[in-house]
């Protein structure tokens, strides 16, 4: 009996080779937040804010109703994005993720929210039908 090239030792021993010495994932660090620690209480409060009056909410969909608030402390999407991971790590936030199809939509809410009772994510995306 002959043994095919996938179950050749060589090829078991090199896959056993590449997974053992693999690294795992690194953790990430805490975030670390350079603001003043009332920019980063009223900042938080207002972010939350908006999440709660306005339900689940993508990122993009967040920075939008933050910049139509007017929120001096808040000078980019990027800080937004850090002030929400943050916010977190803080367990004031959660983050979800609807699978809308084959993609992916990650959410913020608050703790508070029930997921049997959210609306369905409007699709961002407008996506085109396939050419027959």
């Amino acid at each position: 009996m002959l043994c095919s090239p996938i179950d050749s030792p060589q090829m078991v021993f090199g896959t056993v080779v590449r997974w053992a010495t693999k690294k795992g994932r690194p953790k990430m660090k805490p975030v670390q937040l350079l603001s003043p620690p009332e920019h980063t209480l009223s900042i938080s409060r207002a972010i939350f804010d908006v999440v709660k009056e306005h339900g689940p909410l993508t990122i993009s969909d967040t920075w939008d109703h933050v910049k139509e608030m007017g929120l001096r402390g808040l000078a980019s999407k990027r800080q937004m994005k850090i002030m929400l991971r943050w916010m977190r790590e803080r367990q004031k936030l959660r983050q979800i993720c609807c699978h809308n199809g084959p993609h992916k939509q990650f959410l913020y809410t608050t703790w508070f929210t029930n997921p049997k009772n959210m609306p369905s994510p409007s699709p961002t995306r407008k996506l085109q039908p396939p050419k027959p």
